[in-house]
């Protein structure tokens, strides 16, 4: 049975073209699939046919029709994957830094989907496919737990605690520098960065609103790094970095956003083990939200993976060593 979804493009948004909007709206689709639906007239702007580039400039109505569920043709792959929780409904998963969670250009195997296609044998269809349904994305190289639905009414459920900002997604990070206080907030637009397009920024005139909550855990002050717990009320791509980069305090090893900092530790086994760890020191810890289904509260948490963890370790055997002195 063919499936309607509706949306009103907010008169309060700056515009925006159809194609990046249902792409927010609409994170378990790909911008192929997208694509493919408004080529065939299955999207409309005010019950009319529209091209993907159409400009929204709010109060529009959108329709967009998703067909009978089809075989996806995307590959199922025998890749290893840590489950913290599984159901009839959806699965949590434990994604290691490294993969990728969704196939794209140059990135057409080894991802979480094609790992969720193999491991999940009753999946009932997601946006017109056979396929899990990726409700939240976290970065190639940041580890730590995401779910992914198998039925669209888990998927439509758990888009909208995202939209709500209900989830409970806790991280931590370790960052260059000694933040100002013990917590606070940063409530920063982000966007795609104006001229370098593989990054993003709070300085873009189309930035959408990104609210991130950070907490300081540890503080190691001679070597000028922080342990820090951040909670995000809001998802926007590569939301923490962009904050913590944009206080002036970048992830720790952060290829993107964090410039040559490691090359300022001066503790040389420190900076050995920062610059082994190869990836952003970013580890989502725990995911909360409400079944979809049963109505209750249920979270999932993971361990800081071995490659961060040895740097904390280090870090505390370091300091509490100074304080026994």
């Amino acid at each position: 049975m063919e499936h309607v979804q509706r949306f009103t493009f907010d008169r309060s948004r700056m515009p925006e073209r159809l194609d990046r909007f249902l792409a927010e709206a609409l994170p378990e689709l790909s911008r192929s699939q997208l694509k493919r639906l408004i080529d065939e007239g299955r999207v409309t702007l005010n019950n009319a046919a529209v091209k993907a580039s159409a400009k929204l400039k709010g109060g529009e109505e959108i329709a967009i029709t998703l067909p009978e569920p089809v075989p996806t043709e995307t590959l199922s792959q025998d890749i290893p994957l840590t489950v913290l929780y599984e159901d009839s409904q959806l699965i949590v998963i434990d994604k290691p830094a490294g993969m990728v969670v969704h196939p794209a250009p140059g990135h057409s195997q080894g991802t979480l989907v094609n790992a969720l296609l193999y491991h999940c044998q009753d999946l009932s269809g997601i946006g017109g496919e056979l396929r899990p349904g990726i409700v939240h994305r976290l970065d190639k190289d940041t580890s730590g737990v995401m779910v992914a639905t198998k039925t669209d009414e888990a998927h439509q459920h758990l888009a909208q605690q995202f939209k709500d900002h209900s989830i409970n997604r806790r991280y931590v990070a370790l960052v260059h520098g000694l933040l100002p206080s013990t917590k606070g907030t940063v409530d920063k637009p982000i966007g795609r960065h104006p001229t370098q397009r593989k990054k993003m920024s709070t300085g873009s005139r189309n930035g959408r609103q990104a609210v991130t909550h950070w907490k300081v855990l540890q503080v190691y002050e001679e070597d000028r790094l922080s342990l820090v717990e951040l909670r995000l009320e809001t998802g926007r791509t590569h939301q923490i970095r962009v904050h913590l980069a944009d206080m002036l305090h970048p992830v720790l090893a952060d290829p993107v956003y964090g410039g040559n900092r490691i090359k300022t530790l001066k503790d040389p086994e420190l900076r050995r083990l920062a610059t082994s760890l190869d990836r952003q020191a970013l580890h989502a810890r725990l995911l909360g939200f409400i079944h979809p289904v049963s109505g209750e509260y249920l979270d999932s948490s993971s361990a800081v993976p071995a490659d961060m963890q040895s740097i904390i370790d280090y870090l505390q055997n370091k300091y509490s060593a100074a304080s026994a002195v």
